[in-house]
């Protein structure tokens, strides 16, 4: 274990080695280069719709990567659950990828679903972790995940460098596809390789607070993430991670549709976690935090350095430091 108390642990201070492993295999003469997952130029120009298939936080990782690839590439993407792909009769274009997420490779319906969409003739990636696993094997072409062994049965590295993966499948489409400019393409590749270094610098920086946090509402039996848009994503698997952790539970919420019914469960004491780093949708999530803090609602935001107003609205603040808004999920 390395000296930590537990796997989970170490695998956490292993995240920003395993994203700086990630990014490194992509990045060739300061561009990034696909061709080892089989997306040379002229593959990723024919390409008309990008399908996301995934279990748990892979899918989660896949939500993320559903928003950034639309955002930088103009492209359709759907994320669908590996369990009701394999089982509705999906309509699948034919110039379509189907994209694969598995920590281990292995995944059950992952794998059923990749044998799908195959036995349909569309063109098929992994994104995987384990070398030589199924999945690995039986996709068409593979995007390996530099995280290493990972022996926690809750991802922390392998879902970080899945995250990765989904920015330079973006990126790169972008740019071949003629969505993003040059300047923008170096932009945003000088920027990957500064988030290994954030990452680092909020688990040294923050363990103390959230530690002091964690004490203070270990004793809460329920809790809401909240969010919009890929903040919403992080949502997702924060609550997931509450869920498997420590056994409390918890939903999460894309922050608009909460006053649809839910808001009825906010009442004194519940904790809410609320991810705003997007500058668009900021003051629509305040407006979301206000209603839930009416309620009597423990309100913790998760958002950019730089937005301390927020302290007005809520009782306890996390601050990520600045970064490319569709990367914001590598920090949150």
């Amino acid at each position: 274990k390395g000296g930590y108390e537990h796997f989970m642990m170490k695998e956490i201070y292993e995240q920003p080695r395993a994203v700086r492993d990630t990014v490194n295999a992509v990045l060739k003469n300061g561009r990034i280069d696909l061709s080892d997952a089989g997306l040379d130029e002229k593959t990723i120009r024919s390409i008309g719709r990008i399908y996301i298939v995934a279990c748990g936080s892979a899918y989660h990782a896949g939500v993320a990567m559903q928003y950034v690839m639309e955002e930088l590439a103009r492209i359709p993407v759907r994320v669908e659950l590996a369990s009701e792909f394999r089982y509705r009769n999906p309509i699948l274009d034919p110039e379509g990828l189907v994209v694969i997420v598995s920590q281990s490779g292995e995944t059950a319906d992952s794998l059923a679903a990749l044998r799908e969409a195959k036995q349909r003739g569309i063109r098929t990636l992994g994104i995987v972790n384990v070398v030589g696993s199924s999945i690995a094997r039986e996709a068409d072409n593979v995007f390996y995940t530099l995280a290493g062994p990972e022996i926690s049965v809750a991802t922390t590295k392998a879902y970080s460098t899945q995250l990765i993966a989904s920015y330079a499948l973006a990126v790169q489409f972008g740019k071949v596809r003629e969505q993003i400019t040059e300047e923008k393409y170096q932009e945003l590749i000088a920027e990957l390789k500064t988030l290994p270094d954030k990452i680092a610098k909020i688990i040294e920086d923050d363990k103390e607070r959230i530690q002091w946090f964690a004490a203070k509402q270990a004793n809460a039996r329920d809790a809401f993430f909240i969010g919009r848009g890929i903040d919403y994503a992080i949502s997702m698997e924060g609550s997931l991670k509450m869920k498997e952790i420590s056994y409390i539970h918890s939903e999460a919420y894309a922050a608009g549709e909460l006053k649809h019914g839910t808001i009825s469960l906010i009442e004194d004491g519940i904790l809410v976690v609320s991810v705003l780093t997007q500058k668009e949708l900021y003051e629509k999530m305040i407006s979301n935090m206000v209603e839930v803090k009416c309620r009597g609602a423990y309100l913790v935001a998760v958002t950019m350095a730089g937005n301390y107003k927020v302290e007005d609205t809520v009782n306890f603040a996390l601050y990520i430091p600045e970064t490319e808004e569709c990367f914001t999920p590598s920090l949150a």
